[in-house]
């Protein structure tokens, strides 16, 4: 369970003093604790799922790309090192990324399976990608793809 993982991987990273993994850790459970918060005013009292929190690493990754991008601009590389150093512990807990192909070959088989036939049932085709293949793609670039698999481009 990656909240355990995140726990033993603090407790290490502080048995060898890795100051930035320690810093990531602890923002990594912050965010965490905030979600489960929110998650209660829901009704849902046992904290987000595991797709919950993959989906919330995806985000802060994201987050760390476009800080990295802005600070390269800025002409602050050493702040876009440490944003790249944030990406890579984080990366750590993320399952293996879908290869653009794999990813094409996923859409084409849900759209299959759910019959969807139009840009109406991009939704469904979305909600089911997700529920599936949480962590292991990028559902910016995925929408895209559903979008011009059903319009037929």
């Amino acid at each position: 369970m990656l909240r355990t993982q995140f726990n033993d991987s603090l407790k290490e990273a502080m048995r060898a003093k890795d100051t930035r993994a320690v810093s990531t850790l602890r923002l990594i459970l912050t965010d965490l604790k905030n979600r489960d918060i929110e998650a209660r005013t829901r009704g849902v009292t046992d904290g987000i799922d595991e797709a919950g929190i993959l989906s919330m690493l995806q985000t802060m990754v994201k987050q760390r790309n476009e800080s990295a991008g802005l600070y390269e601009q800025g002409g602050r590389p050493e702040l876009a090192q440490q944003e790249r150093e944030e990406i890579a512990i984080i990366e750590r807990f993320l399952p293996r990324q879908m290869s653009e192909e794999e990813a094409a070959a996923a859409i084409d088989g849900i759209v299959t399976e759910l019959g969807a036939s139009s840009i109406k049932d991009m939704g469904k085709v979305m909600a089911e990608l997700k529920a599936r293949h949480a962590g292991q793609m990028d559902f910016a670039k995925a929408g895209g793809l559903v979008k011009a698999r059903l319009s037929g481009k």
